[in-house]
């Protein structure tokens, strides 16, 4: 089944085409002729453009209108290089509503009623009879489109994805399709109507749709014989041409807006995913990264110009060479010069194992210890680490001046004691 077309030519351009295929148009509708619709999404009901011999409403060759009471031949006369005068069928390019109606038919019918003559299976125009007779043997024509959709289903039916198919050369198709023309009892005008033979799909098609349209090349002797207004009867050479089509196809998947009757936009024709889709996901996700990348490169740009120096790590108190000399320096003992006994210098040396003891021990907690504050996460400034340095330096050099008065003291004590026992010594001798 086609349900779906696109033609969004104008019909001075459908016009020209033909003409370039060798399929020229006597007569043709106007641009502005605001009953023929140009679309991406040609629906049932709209009034498309059929080409077709210029023959009477009735389809019976004849060669004057008696139905109108007009003269209009259906050929026209020309002269050959010989002499002689011959006859050349005269085609035109007519606007007529997608649906076919009978000729019969009294009323305008439902749209249900007309959406069951959109297509017309090829198969049942092999027997003799139905309501086709009429049509199949005086009005053939050709409809005139750009390509057409199918749905492919999946889910069970649930999900269907539209598909457009159009040849691959990109040339005009050519439907095989019938005609008809109808006036109502209640109407004046008359009103034409066509509709689209189909027949089984090919390879390339199968996979999608079991029938497709029945496809001429323009300007084929296909398309010759098919309007020929002097075959008359229906015959094996006619159906035979309804098969089919044996050119190559272009197949892909498209919005699926198109398939809400009304929708129309060029989007309709282009894959869904191409870069010249605005609505392909890919082409999405891909502007977003570019943004982004573009936003990342200005924030390395504006990283670049702030202050380098402004994130060098600061040196550990321990690792400043400068604080660590003055500390050696300050940690130095005295040496006493002064002591001449013995007994002094095991003195001596026991207050310099004392100060080495508590020098050790008031080291230990400051050597191991970093400096850092709740709120500066494990780093601390420059400011901080030397200020703590020094009032360590100078809590040292307090304990140790004392401890050196301490000393002094004792050692005076001791002098004392020394000259009292040698009076006493000398007395008692």
């Amino acid at each position: 089944m086609c349900g779906r077309y696109v033609l969004h030519l104008r019909p001075s351009e459908v016009r020209q085409r033909l003409q370039d295929d060798d399929m020229p148009s006597e007569e043709c509708p106007e641009d502005d002729d605001s009953t023929i619709r140009q679309s991406y999404n040609f629906a049932p009901g709209y009034h498309g453009l059929v080409y077709r011999a210029d023959v009477p409403d009735s389809g019976a060759k004849k060669t004057k209108d008696t139905d109108e009471g007009t003269a209009k031949s259906t050929e026209s006369t020309e002269t050959a290089p010989n002499g002689l005068a011959t006859t050349q069928t005269r085609y035109k390019l007519q606007g007529m509503k997608w649906g076919l109606i009978p000729f019969w038919t009294k009323r305008s019918p439902d749209y249900g009623s007309m959406m069951r003559t959109i297509n017309c299976r090829d198969d049942s125009l092999a027997t003799s009879g139905g309501m086709w007779n009429t049509m199949k043997q005086k009005k053939r024509c050709i409809v005139v489109c750009e390509g057409f959709f199918e749905w492919q289903k999946k889910n069970g039916g649930k999900e269907k994805i539209p598909h457009f198919i159009k040849r691959k050369d990109g040339g005009l198709m050519c439907f095989a399709g019938l005609w008809d023309c109808v006036k109502y009892e209640d109407q004046e005008d008359k009103l034409y109507t066509y509709t689209i033979i189909t027949t089984d799909s090919n390879k390339q098609l199968g996979w999608l749709h079991d029938r497709m349209p029945v496809i001429f090349d323009a300007g084929s002797e296909e398309v010759k014989t098919w309007l020929d207004p002097e075959r008359a009867e229906w015959s094996k050479e006619l159906q035979g041409l309804l098969r089919p089509f044996a050119g190559e196809l272009e197949i892909y998947p498209v919005d699926r807006s198109v398939g809400k009757v009304g929708n129309n936009s060029p989007n309709f024709v282009v894959p869904i995913d191409s870069k010249e889709n605005k609505k392909n996901i890919a082409n999405f996700f891909g502007n977003q990264a570019a943004k982004k990348e573009a936003a990342d490169g200005q924030k390395v740009k504006e990283e670049e110009a702030e202050d380098p120096e402004s994130n060098a790590p600061l040196p550990k108190p321990d690792e400043d060479p400068e604080i660590k000399q003055e500390k050696s320096l300050k940690r130095e003992a005295p040496a006493d010069e002064d002591s001449e006994t013995p007994r002094k210098a095991l003195k001596a040396e026991q207050v310099e194992d004392g100060e080495s003891k508590t020098n050790s021990s008031a080291e230990k907690p400051t050597s191991g210890r970093k400096l850092r504050s709740s709120t500066s996460n494990n780093t601390t400034t420059g400011r901080q680490s030397v200020g703590v340095a020094g009032a360590e330096d100078e809590d040292e050099q307090k304990e140790q001046e004392e401890q050196e008065g301490e000393q002094d003291e004792d050692e005076e004590t001791e002098e004392v004691e020394e000259e009292e026992e040698e009076e006493e010594e000398e007395g008692s001798n």
